[in-house]
């Protein structure tokens, strides 16, 4: 077994006691820290047996990542066989706002393989990375083959992605602004009369919503999805070149407010695809939190709030969150 911590030792959790407190099965102290919005959702003997049952055969944990997601940093502990994760949002306070305990799932063979040209995101102004990354707890497309490596972008203003309310799409700062073709290449497929959702929403019959579908060199292909309805402005069998526009922003498909779904594939179909990890032309790599650009410059993270969050778990999968991070959803 790792160093354990006596119960009690210590008065408080901490980013550098908390893997050893968890292993130690201190969960009485860490259900203390979390948020109360937190606590309603379970009780201290329920996360008590959550605890144990997931410690089982576990010999220690680590940090494996770090980031920073507005007032809140967000880390992820690793077991020592790489097969248990927890993810855990600490305010500056050492308040726990949110805690996922999962199994670890990587795909290494997919991590490794990068697309052979570089890409642009496929916007000019600054907008921010709410899905992106090659890991599930900060994208969670990852478990999905061929989404594994897409991104989900959206426009925040002091940490909102709305002015005034949520109930009309023009509220939302993403809603009808310039998105552009992330590369040289040819169009191969579009959509272009899907009807926005209501905020709120979503239409999972034409869940890529409004979509351009891009081909470029090499036979990889690229797809902006849940445009908004007739502003695309290429037709198929256009010839594009990087940064041309090729629509708006829009709320279609299977999407609950206005953002960007964009991956890249080795073919043009998403259901029989595999998703190919991007190339940037700077040589950085977003991830969530991020904000980006035309040139994907990553800046200092910004995303000031978890409330906008689509999280794809199940009770099942031990997830323990409050309910105002899934006031509304993101699923592309």
């Amino acid at each position: 077994m790792g160093l354990l911590v006596e119960k009690s030792s210590v008065d408080c959790v901490t980013p550098t006691n908390f893997g050893l407190l968890f292993l130690n099965g201190d969960s009485e102290l860490i259900y203390k820290q979390c948020i109360k919005d937190f606590q309603r959702l379970t009780t201290a003997d329920q996360f008590e047996e959550l605890i144990t049952s997931f410690n089982e055969n576990v010999t220690s944990y680590s940090v494996k990542f770090t980031s920073q997601f507005g007032p809140l940093t967000h880390y992820i502990w690793v077991d020592a066989a790489e097969r248990k994760a927890i993810s855990v949002y600490f305010d500056e306070e050492n308040q726990i706002h949110r805690l996922l305990m999962k199994p670890y799932e990587k795909y290494p063979q997919t991590d490794a393989i990068y697309s052979k040209q570089t890409y642009t995101m496929p916007v000019k102004e600054e907008w921010t990375v709410f899905w992106g990354g090659a890991n599930e707890f900060l994208n969670y497309h990852y478990v999905y083959e061929n989404q594994r490596y897409a991104y989900d972008l959206v426009i925040t203003h002091n940490g909102d992605t709305f002015s005034n309310n949520r109930l009309k799409n023009e509220n939302f700062h993403a809603f009808s602004k310039n998105v552009y073709a992330p590369d040289d290449g040819k169009v191969i497929k579009t959509e272009n009369n899907i009807r926005e959702n209501i905020p709120g929403e979503m239409n999972e019959e034409d869940f890529l919503g409004n979509y351009v579908i891009i081909k470029h060199e090499v036979n990889e292909y690229s797809l902006i999805a849940h445009l908004k309805r007739h502003s695309i402005t290429v037709q198929e069998g256009a010839n594009v070149k990087t940064g041309e526009l090729i629509g708006l922003c829009g709320n279609s498909g299977n999407s609950s407010e206005p953002h960007i779904h964009f991956q890249l594939m080795n073919n043009a179909s998403i259901s029989t695809g595999q998703s190919i990890r991007m190339k940037f032309h700077d040589g950085k790599e977003p991830i969530q939190g991020d904000l980006v650009n035309f040139s994907a410059a990553v800046k200092e993270q910004k995303l000031d709030r978890l409330d906008k969050a689509e999280m794809a778990f199940s009770l099942s999968d031990i997830l323990l969150f409050i309910p105002r991070l899934i006031a509304s959803y993101f699923k592309s």
